[in-house]
């Protein structure tokens, strides 16, 4: 199938790679700073185009993975409205898949400009970090209309361990928000534990290793404990992302009258490791800032 990638971020790069090498897809990619495009179609074989509108030209399924809602838009529509969008070189028929992590309201914006060029649009914001991304084994939580999804699903296999549709467009990005409300939950209560138990005088592997056979086991817990005691935060998503991801979450439950005391509560923990000069430290860095 010929499918473009538009986004070659810590995540973007190696889902197109898994697209052009486990998934035996022509790919075309682009990437706001081109050496990055050069460098991929050079590693894996594709082709790599200046505009968004030239790499989504005849292609079947045109993914994205950018950093926000106006960097989506831009590279969707085109700068002020511009013609270098993607949506410009798309025909009717083709498929759009945003693997951004956004809010569901460019979601639905986007899905409805599609609609009026015949082009389908599914949001599909990614869970597993980039580890999941360059092992293929990422989460994936859809949105759209179902035909869209049926058409996506098996290409997006090449770099999912799991993919499903929730929903209505905006409906992968709400389910994103409620993956980053969890998380952010269960990386304060370990960074807790941890600290509690650095306090406490106690081994803090050997706690884990009883603990983590029972009710608190997680994720969190299995693959950044260690780092966590050893203060080292070089392993996974960074506080400003996460920062990003949380402003959504809020937003969106101002909107919807959800209540999200503890999420408020940590985005304001995480603004402090970013005056710590975490910014770019892994969300699991939490914990520096109760053993300041």
């Amino acid at each position: 199938m010929n499918v473009a990638f538009l986004g070659l971020g810590v995540m973007g790069y190696p889902m197109a790679g898994h697209l052009a090498k486990k998934g035996g897809h022509a790919v075309t990619v682009y990437n706001r700073t081109a050496a990055k495009a050069e460098k991929w179609a050079k590693e894996f074989g594709g082709k790599h185009k200046p505009t968004p509108r030239e790499a989504a030209a005849n292609q079947e399924i045109v993914f994205c993975c950018v950093g926000n809602d106006d960097d989506l838009r831009s590279v969707v529509l085109g700068q002020g409205g511009g013609k270098d969008g993607a949506f410009a070189g798309m025909k009717s028929g083709a498929l759009f898949v945003d693997h951004t992590t956004a809010s569901a309201e460019v979601a639905r914006e986007l899905y409805a400009e599609g609609k009026k060029g015949g082009i389908g649009f599914v949001d599909a914001p990614v869970s597993g970090g980039q580890a999941g991304a360059e092992n293929g084994a990422l989460t994936v939580m859809c949105g759209g209309d179902d035909a869209a999804y049926k058409k996506a699903e098996p290409v997006i296999a090449a770099y999912a361990k799991m993919c499903r549709l929730l929903g209505a467009s905006g409906s992968g990005q709400l389910t994103k928000m409620v993956n980053q409300i969890c998380i952010a939950g269960i990386v304060q209560g370990l960074a807790e534990g941890l600290h509690f138990a650095q306090k406490a005088g106690l081994d803090g592997a050997a706690v884990v290793d009883v603990i983590s056979k029972g009710a608190a086991q997680s994720w969190q817990m299995e693959n950044r404990y260690k780092t966590m005691l050893d203060g080292k935060f070089d392993f996974g998503f960074a506080v400003d992302w996460m920062r990003k991801d949380l402003a959504i979450c809020l937003a969106e439950a101002r909107r919807n009258h959800a209540h999200l005391p503890a999420a408020a509560l940590i985005d304001q923990f995480y603004s402090e490791v970013q005056k710590m000069g975490g910014g770019r430290w892994d969300t699991s860095s939490l914990i520096a800032r109760l053993n300041r």
